[in-house]
């Protein structure tokens, strides 16, 4: 690892058992997977408010080749368990080898990535004429036709509006040849 381990307890005095835990399962992490640039865990210890005890909350931050990275965090349903550092800490780490096993597996091409189509904002509309202009996140405008839109909605578009679309190179440059109205929440 290029950059040391960082182990922040937070709620808990530096405890030498639970260091050498933490260092453990890193090792085991590095010895299997090798290619971690970072790594940052922070131990959160149950409130003293509760009078019925609480549970460690791990946080687990691995940063990875190409600006690539892994957290872990919080657990919800292992509230039982989790009253135990050790059984806490074990689980962050099981959880953080399964992370890590799955960006080896896409780094290596064994999982294809699936990212959507991209997604843009209406830049402008000429609602006579029929047609419109996007404003991609890169910063470019696409022109786009009124046939392109899905689903005749056209007349639903407004500047500001987000879509996605497929982008195709037209007569006279880049151009929308599907372009789908996301929902509430940029929701499809």
């Amino acid at each position: 690892m290029h950059i040391p381990i960082e182990i922040d307890f937070q709620g808990m005095k530096g405890n030498e058992p639970v260091r050498a835990l933490v260092l453990k399962q890193v090792a085991v992490l590095e010895d299997r997977f090798g290619r971690m640039t970072t790594c940052r865990v922070a131990i959160k210890a149950p409130s003293e408010r509760h009078h019925s005890g609480g549970t460690y909350e791990i946080n687990i931050r691995l940063s990875l080749p190409q600006g690539r990275e892994v957290d872990i965090g919080r657990t919800n349903g292992a509230a039982d368990r989790h009253a135990d550092v050790t059984v806490a800490i074990n689980d962050a780490f099981k959880r953080a080898r399964r992370r890590l096993r799955e960006q080896a597996r896409r780094m290596q091409g064994e999982i294809k990535s699936h990212d959507g189509p991209p997604i843009a904002t209406v830049r402008c509309l000429d609602d006579l004429a029929g047609f419109g202009f996007l404003r991609t996140t890169d910063g470019r405008e696409v022109y786009f036709h009124r046939n392109s839109v899905l689903g005749n909605a056209f007349s639903q578009l407004a500047p500001g509006a987000r879509v996605t679309f497929f982008e195709e190179m037209g007569e006279k440059g880049p151009q929308a040849s599907t372009v789908k109205l996301l929902g509430k929440h940029g929701l499809r």
